[in-house]
């Protein structure tokens, strides 16, 4: 798993590429959770799955746990580019109704 930052004054982009599954996902949540605390305020923040070859369900909580926490910085999360395989997993989960895709 490969995580990549960029910033604007108003959002927090979050690139990720790879796998994201139970072997991942504790590095990426601690890269992701030390950037959003690093940009605490930024207007919104959008992760990328574009790049990601695989997800399984550790992604939901991956994506469910940095939606929780940018709630108590009143931070909107966004998903995009999700490949279709993902996307069904994403919609199966109803994780949209929490976390819009743009």
């Amino acid at each position: 798993m490969n995580i990549t930052v960029k910033g604007t004054a108003d959002t927090l982009y979050i690139y990720l590429s790879g796998e994201l599954d139970e072997y991942s996902a504790p590095e990426a949540r601690r890269r992701a959770d030390e950037e959003i605390d690093r940009r605490a305020g930024v207007g919104r923040v959008v992760i990328d799955l574009a790049e990601v070859r695989f997800m399984d369900s550790t992604a939901i909580g991956f994506l469910i746990g940095r939606y929780k926490k940018l709630k108590r910085y009143s931070t909107p999360l966004f998903v995009r580019g999700a490949s279709a395989a993902a996307d069904k997993v994403l919609s199966v989960s109803g994780i949209y109704t929490l976390i819009p895709k743009i």
